[in-house]
């Protein structure tokens, strides 16, 4: 199996040194399952390609498979007597690729380059080629996997038989990605989600393979639209094991609303990503319905562009998912997102790619560092607010300090809050009762409390205000998120 990274930056041969790989030598490892070789076909001052060829001995697979504990993912596509040795395996690119390139680009992975340590922390033009990939689900499974990350994905399917066009196509793709990233980005990139569109790993996941997601995942995995979905395939299918990730993911991006078994609230309720089980007749992805979280977005938005907002503050932006969808409306011409975290401002601006958006998008853009609970002059005179998801994490004691902040101080024309509606987590199955949806809330309203919550702050300074809900609405306990539109009154 082989997957080959490309560059145009100049001097082009610098690829080596980011690689620690020099391209004038070729280069072999020995791995469990056979023998890794990387080596240069091109390496010249404009263009430099480093080839990863993975010699996949089929009697050391077999074997390799033997030593595993307890149940193992097949790494046969088909199950027959000879499957051991007689497979896709040593051709189509899978976990087998990922964990070699791991030992072949270690130092790489981490970012690290003795002789070009500036370029390592430097985007430069990247293409990468896997000509063979297996891809459960299909070639848009690709693009959903690899196009959130910045790259510009073509996953070609490749035919059972060119001969014979009318046998369609088999479950392969090739899959080329092209972007401006760090190679680091790229090569962790691959590492996760290689086994991840294949769907099968070659040894048994044991619970240090959390650790290894996490950091191989640090900085794009728990922004990612289908984050649900590639933690679980890359932990196997382990519910324990993704529910780990998934709350360790949720307890650095509080508004995620992780379950307290570590499955998301949209997931519990059906309301997530598909299942990787959710496939049609041929392995083809069936139509999703949109998590609750993407709702959310999308109802503050449409709460946005109703009151004409174009100057808008995120409060409490995180790892700023709500700013990415700000960013692509265009009607928004003045964005900021403040938290109190600089961490979390660190990825959102990773997340929004600050570093290489044309100047004149940049400056609609910018990221502050700011508590909630204290006055700051530098949010007053905007169009609307959003505290999406951020009220639930505040301690009530110091919920009066942030009302006065943002309503009082701030006084923006519109103000948009979403909290979770407590009333709703019975339809949770995963969560016990009296557990809030995320270790971090301080809190959780009843459709009640919300109400007269609502009434206070808009009465104490001088708002009206449209409560709604998010989400399928319940006849019994409500919509699963609570969302309120208040509307400063001219003459309060």
């Amino acid at each position: 199996m082989l997957l080959t990274l490309t560059t145009t930056h100049r001097p082009a041969t610098d690829l080596g040194h980011l690689l620690v790989k020099h391209p004038d030598r070729a280069h072999s490892f020995d791995v469990p399952v056979g023998t890794a070789h990387v080596f240069y076909p091109e390496a010249g001052e404009q263009r430099c390609t480093a080839a990863l060829l993975l010699d996949v001995d089929p009697l050391r697979l077999a074997g390799a498979r033997g030593k595993g504990r307890g149940r193992q993912q097949a790494p046969t596509p088909d199950s027959f007597t000879l499957g051991r040795y007689v497979n896709d395996r040593p051709y189509a690119a899978s976990s087998l690729l990922s964990s070699a390139l791991s030992k072949v680009y270690r130092s790489a992975l981490r970012g690290e380059s003795r002789e070009r340590p500036e370029l390592a922390r430097t985007p430069i033009p990247l293409q990468v080629r896997v000509p063979v990939l297996r891809c459960r689900g299909g070639a848009d499974v690709a693009v959903r996997m690899f196009g959130p990350l910045g790259w510009a994905v073509t996953a070609a399917p490749i035919p059972l038989d060119e001969r014979h066009p009318e046998w369609g196509d088999s479950r392969y793709v090739d899959l080329t990605l092209t972007g401006t990233l760090r190679v680091a980005d790229a090569l962790n990139h691959l590492y996760v989600l290689l086994p991840v569109l294949d769907d099968a790993k070659h040894y048994w996941v044991a619970p240090d393979e959390v650790d290894k997601l996490l950091r191989a995942g640090e900085g794009w995995l728990a922004d990612h639209p289908e984050r649900d979905v590639i933690t679980r395939r890359y932990l196997a299918h382990r519910r324990a094991l993704a529910g780990l990730a998934l709350t360790r993911l949720a307890e650095r991006h509080p508004t995620d609303e992780p379950a307290a078994d570590g499955t998301t609230a949209d997931e519990a309720t059906g309301e997530g990503t598909t299942t990787d089980e959710a496939t049609g007749e041929g392995g083809q992805v069936t139509a999703r319905r949109a998590s609750l979280a993407a709702r959310r977005r999308e109802a503050v938005l449409g709460a946005l562009v109703e009151a004409g907002a174009s100057r808008v503050l995120d409060l409490g932006c995180g790892g700023g998912a709500l700013l990415a969808a700000l960013v692509g409306d265009r009607r928004f011409t003045e964005i900021v997102g403040t938290d109190v975290s600089t961490h979390a401002l660190t990825l959102a601006a990773r997340r929004l790619r600050l570093d290489r958006l044309p100047e004149r998008q940049r400056d609609r853009i910018r990221l502050w560092q700011s508590a909630l609970s204290y006055r700051d002059d530098r949010l007053r005179g905007y169009d609307a607010a959003v505290l999406m998801e951020v009220i639930e994490h505040v301690d009530p004691p110091r919920l009066p300090a942030l009302e006065d902040a943002v309503l009082g101080h701030a006084r923006p024309a519109t103000v948009v809050v979403t909290t979770p509606n407590v009333e709703y987590n019975v339809r949770y199955e995963g969560l016990p009762a009296g557990r809030f949806r995320h270790t971090d809330h301080r809190f959780e309203w009843t459709r009640a409390e919300f109400a007269a919550w609502v009434d206070r702050v808009s009465t104490t300074y001088g708002y009206t205000a449209a409560i709604g809900g998010i989400g399928d609405d319940d006849p019994e306990v409500g919509a699963p998120t609570q969302l309120v539109v208040l509307t400063r009154k001219e003459n309060p």
